[in-house]
């Protein structure tokens, strides 16, 4: 049953005996006197400077057991305001990773249970359990902030141990237990990394202090977080003299290795994303400067014991290809390893086709989603590691369909609504932290915040699940409520718009937002100005998006009232949009490809103006070479559009080869999708290249490439469509009724189709020229006429 309220906890909370400001230096701000106190070498072994002033070691906490007759069962319930790991007898407490995940820990707090039965057997054993600062006080956000949750860390540990006998034993965190901050451990940070002196042994001389905290811990609803893929890079030296190892694949993770040394050696690695052009290591792409600094620094410093060495990072996590290293050991190709680092979600989704650079974008979208897929949907695994509302939005269906995200998603939805203001926004982010007060400003903002209704309504359509709805509608309630308010309002930084008086009730002219956010900077270079003045044309787009989609929920929860009052918003903000296209300002005689998007996927226009964006994009898309010229919430909707009125142009785009594109970032050797359509050459070398967002467009290839759509409980709707110059395609998609394929190859006269549908499963099948058939589990070979 696990532990359900506060009177089951009889542990309590515990910190390491030291005071939050203390005047003791920190490990890091003092690193070269205390490697100088312990090797009379001198400091000058130190490799590189102190990272971060003011920062702890991180805490050491153990408790002896003594099991004196047969134990049948144990079971280890354990939390933290921080990263913990825990160990008894040296062994590692399961398997899970950046443990116990990341929340607002002031409003929730997971609890992870272990079963460790066969590891307290009658005997004595040793409970180890180590702090560190993790997402709770580290570094988090684009600029490093510290301690977003809270300044000191605290640990929460329950054993609950039942003899052969019957007699239970409960061995609870305490005062009793041992403490001390003298492990080998110097400093641990989720981005900056760690500083270890594997001479050093925890000396457990002290006890650790009682500590309070208001928020009663909760079951772990969250995927675990564990250790995938094993990487052992190849090794050369770099033009600057150190050794470069490269894993030929971007990934987030972890880096070990295991060496022969004497006390006292050194290595210290550095990870990163990109080399330079003289092909030597840099972090520039994804580091911000603050107070002299800049973050993330992803280095670990260790300083080596007598004899054998074996360390693999524990409480940080790295986006990188590239490792570098400068070492006075004698270090070796096939020593360094590395591992990716993810939430345990199950694959569902793989697609093939003939065209090998759509097969190589597809797998940087798979790696994307591994790499920012940490606890939590992220942006990047580098230079922010935020939960961003916007990327999560644009990428759930894609991400619905390669993995099975359920878990993950219903997870973050909780983070999200948990930070919502009281006046319904919801935040840009989530857990929130790291935020500054520039980011502040712009929770709300459409195309972000909208994540708060468009991913519970694509979850429910995607797994057929109403659920879902249920459990967040009154959240969804009140950032409807939010959104209506803004309607017919100005702002101080507001245009004058002449509309009709009724249209006028409904549009958006206030409030920040991101806008489209990351064109091409030929279409529309980024200016600060962006987040400050309001976008009426892409602000009153979403709300009747958010108003349609509100209106549809509410129908299907059997809140009529509430399906009235969203749909004259949806409505009334359709009518708005149409009479603001008529303006010089917001004209859809545009050549800017996202203004003629938005409007169509959102089926805001009249007849006649439908005809005409429809026109007036394709020749936008000419004029621009048939390069991609949508940004952050246009390009998943991009290809749909097309393809509704001229699949033919909808290929095209999606085969074009150049920048702006999908298909130039394999081209030019990536193997994760980049943030900006520019690499790093956009927004003054700035830029991270594992960003999942623009492989949103990944849906498109299962949906409609290859057709395939759950339509309804244990039913699908197979509606393939195939085209350009490929000459086969097949997607296969592991739902909870089983797994769905579909494809496609071309033949002389046409198209041959190759369908397998599970066990209780049916489904209607659609083809090119027309024909239809409803089918039931089995497989289904079809053909038809080009």
């Amino acid at each position: 049953m696990g532990l359900l309220d506060a009177t089951d906890w009889k542990a309590s909370w515990i910190s390491g005996d030291y005071d939050v400001p203390s005047q003791r230096l920190s490990a890091v701000s003092n690193f070269k006197q205390m490697i100088s106190a312990m090797h009379p070498a001198g400091p000058d072994q130190v490799v590189c400077e102190p990272i971060i002033e003011g920062r702890f070691p991180i805490d050491c906490f153990r408790r002896l057991i003594k099991t004196a007759k047969q134990v049948v069962r144990a079971r280890l319930y354990i939390t933290a305001c921080g990263l913990y790991e825990a160990r008894i007898d040296g062994v590692k407490v399961g398997d899970f990773c950046m443990a116990p995940g990341y929340t607002d820990y002031r409003k929730r707090i997971h609890y992870q249970t272990y079963d460790v039965t066969d590891m307290v057997q009658e005997g004595t054993h040793a409970l180890e359990v180590q702090l560190a600062d993790g997402w709770y006080r580290g570094s988090t956000g684009a600029w490093g902030l510290l301690n977003q949750f809270g300044t000191q860390t605290k640990l929460l540990a329950q054993l609950e141990i039942t003899y052969k006998d019957g007699i239970s034993e409960c061995i609870c965190s305490g005062k009793d237990w041992e403490w001390s901050d003298d492990g080998p451990i110097l400093f641990a940070d989720n981005k900056d990394g760690e500083i270890v002196d594997a001479t050093r042994v925890p000396s457990y001389s002290g006890h650790a202090r009682l500590a309070t905290c208001k928020v009663v811990p909760t079951a772990s609803d969250s995927v675990p977080v564990r250790a995938h893929e094993r990487f052992v890079p190849a090794c050369q030296k770099a033009p600057n003299g150190r050794l470069l190892f490269d894993l030929r694949q971007n990934i987030a993770g972890w880096i070990g290795f295991s060496i022969s040394a004497h006390a006292g050696q050194h290595v210290l690695l550095r990870a990163g994303e990109l080399l330079d052009s003289e092909g030597n290591l840099t972090l520039k792409n994804i580091q911000c400067a603050r107070e002299g600094f800049a973050t993330p620094l992803q280095q670990v410093e260790y300083v080596c014991r007598e004899g054998e060495n074996s360390y693999e990072m524990r409480f940080a996590v790295f986006g990188f290809r590239y490792v570098e290293v400068e070492t006075d050991t004698d270090l070796h190709e096939g020593d360094l390893f590395a591992e990716a680092i993810y939430s345990d979600m199950l694959r569902t989704g793989t697609f093939e086709s003939s065209h090998e650079l759509l097969n190589r974008f597809f797998g940087c979208t798979v790696w994307s989603t591994k790499g920012n897929s940490l606890d939590i949907p992220i942006d990047c695994p580098t230079r922010e590691r935020h939960g961003w509302s916007g990327d999560a939005q644009i990428f759930f269906e894609t991400f619905s369909y390669l993995f099975d995200c359920e878990t993950f998603e219903r997870k973050w939805l909780h983070d999200l609504f948990d930070a919502q203001r009281k006046d319904g926004a919801l935040t840009q982010i989530a857990p929130y932290g790291g935020v500054d007060s520039y980011m502040k400003f712009l929770d709300g903002s459409v195309g972000w915040a909208d994540a708060g209704v468009l991913i519970p309504y694509r979850y429910w359509k995607h797994y057929n699940d109403p659920s879902i709805l249920s459990e967040f509608y009154p959240g969804m309630q009140r950032y409807a409520g939010f959104m209506m308010k803004r309607c017919g309002k100005r702002g101080a930084f507001s245009k004058r718009i002449v509309l009709s008086r009724e249209a006028k009730k409904f549009l958006v002219n206030t409030g920040q937002c991101y806008s489209e956010w990351a064109e091409p900077e030929d279409v529309h270079k980024m200016d600060w100005k962006d987040t400050v003045t309001p976008h009426p044309e892409v602000a009153t787009a979403y709300t009747a998006l958010v108003m349609s989609r509100m209106a549809e929920i509410a129908h299907e929860l059997g809140h009529l009232e509430d399906e009235k009052l969203y749909q004259r918003y949806a409505d009334g903000c359709r009518l708005a949009y149409q009479e603001l296209s008529h303006l010089q300002e917001y004209t859809l005689d545009t050549d800017r490809q996202a203004r003629l998007v938005r409007p169509l996927a959102f089926h805001l226009l009249d007849q006649e103006q439908t005809v005409f964006a429809e026109k007036r994009l394709i020749e936008a898309l000419d004029m621009y070479g048939w390069r991609v010229g949508t940004g952050f919430l246009s390009t998943p909707l991009i290809l749909d559009v097309l393809a509704g009125y001229d699949l033919k142009a909808a290929y095209r785009l999606l085969e074009n080869e150049e920048l702006p594109g999908w298909l130039c970032m394999p081209k030019l050797g990536a193997t994760t999708v980049w943030e900006s359509w520019e690499g790093t050459s956009a927004q003054g070398g700035i830029g991270s290249l594992n960003h999942y967002s623009k492989g949103a467009i990944c849906a498109w290839l299962f949906r409609c490439m290859c057709g395939i759509e759950c339509a309804g409980e244990h039913h699908f709707r197979i509606a393939p469509h195939p085209g350009g110059d490929l000459s086969y395609a097949k997607a296969a998609y592991a739902s909870i009724c089983g797994e769905v394929v579909s494809g496609w190859k071309r033949t002389d006269t046409g198209w041959s189709f190759d369908i397998a549908i599970p066990a209780n499963v049916t489904a209607d099948i659609i083809l090119p020229d027309g024909t239809e058939k409803a089918v039931g589990a089995g497989t289904h070979h079809f053909n038809c006429k080009d």
